[in-house]
């Protein structure tokens, strides 16, 4: 039987289950005013097929629809922050009233210039991912970054070639790791898979990440793994797996799209090559919004070298002089800002992540992400990682506790804390999934569903609550009932419909 966090074993049922208890645990929680810096949209925004709001009046079709909407869906996208409205706002006033001026000009009350927003927000991203500010850069999309990274650290050879990622990675890495190899003209055989031990379990522990590496190590040139696997939200040991591969001679790369503010991260202190993130997920940044990109500062050094010598096929000669640096994809706005303005077409990288930039970024997505750092700065990634642990085991918890015997469904994360973030996976028996998902969106609660039969909940310690999970727990409990009463009644021929009448009438 699957334990719940200590501290909850604790607590009697009838306390725990209760709605008194949630509360009180939202009120001695100092980070639970944290909520009110979000936008939570209400159960009539959800149902309403207008564009906006739902009007807060007498036009309300359901007596709930004022109330605010259980929103676990912060892996897939966060909230909107309070503040982006206002920063975008400055941002359209200083376009409307400055146009090209925005780009240079330090208004008095507006936002950094757009020529320097990047470097604005550095200092408080290096904090999220555990980095030197001269580490990171918001640029480009994830799976661009991607790209963009492995350009220039998989490089292939006659003894090393290899790929290896995770078996059930996001397709976008699936994809984007195969076209890689496919440019090098080598074999789709060339991509290993780090697949499962068990056909019942989405786990890898840390041994056989390590087992499969250590096999292919020989003929391996980069291992791709995801910080945060996004089926099962488990939660992989960055800092032993990089470890081991760099022991071994290989390059390691890590997509953060579900670990980059949601859990500590020490990308710098680990000694992580290269890493990338999206915004739009735990970063709050909104959808679609400008990714984030890592690279270790051993690989972001820009030296001079003699004039006789170019260090391998990359190089810039400008003023007399030879640069050496990483090989990578060269843009216009990852060359030193003193020269980017002469057009004379002498690349002259920036020293770290920045030097990997393409084109301008966009000034809109980079005020939007400002916004949510700002509110990130309120706090810091341990006290969230604190508030996520209590607010994932109370989750844990009473998705345990189910009323009528046996629950029809198992959780997939795994048990022990260290090894998941925020996110809580609950496989349903097979079948539920289209009538569960039916019933809780109808009141009000918004969880991500990977299909056959998978909800993946995600409490967000930004802005999630005790109360929410309470409620959520009370909704999904009844939803689970009505699923197996009615399909239960179906297969015993008395009902045919494939949602129950009870549920498609609401």
């Amino acid at each position: 039987m699957r334990k719940p966090h200590k501290s909850y074993l604790e607590i009697a049922e009838t306390e725990l289950c209760s709605e008194e208890f949630a509360k009180k645990e939202d009120e001695q929680d100092e980070l639970s005013k944290l909520r009110t810096e979000f936008v939570i949209l209400t159960k009539g925004d959800i149902r309403n097929k207008k564009y906006g709001f739902q009007e807060k009046d007498n036009t309300m079709s359901r007596e709930d629809d004022g109330e605010e909407s259980i929103y676990f869906c912060g892996n897939s996208l966060g909230l909107q922050p309070r503040r982006t409205k206002e920063y975008v706002n400055r941002y359209l006033d200083t376009w409307a009233s400055k146009g090209v001026f925005g780009h240079f000009t330090d208004y008095e009350g507006g936002l950094p210039p757009w020529l320097h927003i990047d470097d604005a927000i550095k200092e408080q991203t290096a904090k999220i991912v555990g980095a030197l500010p001269t580490e990171v850069v918001m640029m480009e999309t994830l799976t661009a970054n991607l790209h963009l990274l492995m350009a220039s650290f998989y490089r292939p050879t006659k003894d090393r070639w290899k790929i290896i990622i995770e078996g059930k990675a996001f397709p976008s890495d699936h994809y984007a790791a195969l076209s890689q190899i496919a440019h090098h003209n080598l074999d789709p055989s060339a991509l290993i898979t780090i697949d499962p031990p068990s056909a019942s379990s989405p786990y890898l522990s840390s041994e056989h990440i390590l087992s499969i590496i250590s096999h292919h190590a020989p003929t391996t040139a980069l291992v791709l793994l995801p910080g945060i696997q996004f089926y099962s939200g488990q939660f992989f040991d960055v800092e032993l797996i990089t470890r081991h591969c760099q022991s071994l001679g290989i390059t390691v790369g890590w997509d953060l799209a579900h670990a980059a503010g949601n859990v500590p991260l020490k990308l710098h202190n680990w000694n992580v090559d290269f890493a990338a993130w999206c915004n739009y997920k735990y970063m709050n940044g909104g959808p679609g919004v400008i990714g984030g990109l890592f690279v270790h500062e051993r690989h972001g050094k820009v030296e001079q070298a003699s004039a006789n010598h170019v260090d391998g096929a990359n190089g810039a000669a400008g003023n007399d002089r030879q640069l050496t640096y990483r090989p990578r994809l060269s843009g216009w706005w990852g060359s030193d800002k003193s020269s980017r303005f002469r057009m004379d077409n002498q690349f002259v990288p920036i020293a770290g992540a920045s030097g990997f930039q393409l084109s301008n970024p966009s000034a809109l997505d980079m005020t939007s992400i400002m916004a949510s750092l700002d509110v990130f700065a309120l706090t810091n990634m341990d006290a969230l990682r604190q508030r996520s642990l209590r607010l994932t085991a109370y989750l844990e918890a009473r998705l345990l506790k189910y009323a009528d015997g046996k629950p029809p469904y198992k959780i997939i994360t795994p048990a022990n804390p260290v090894e998941r973030g925020a996110q809580l996976s609950v496989l349903l028996n097979p079948g539920l999934l289209d009538q569960v998902q039916h019933y809780i969106e109808e009141r009000g609660v918004v969880v991500d569903e990977r299909k056959p039969d998978v909800l993946r909940v995600a409490p967000a310690p930004l802005y999630n609550s005790f109360h929410d999970i309470h409620r959520f727990i009370t909704v999904f409990h009844e939803a689970c009932r009505r699923a197996v009463k009615g399909a239960g009644a179906e297969e015993a021929g008395t009902h045919s419909s494939a949602v129950p009448a009870e549920i498609a009438t609401v």
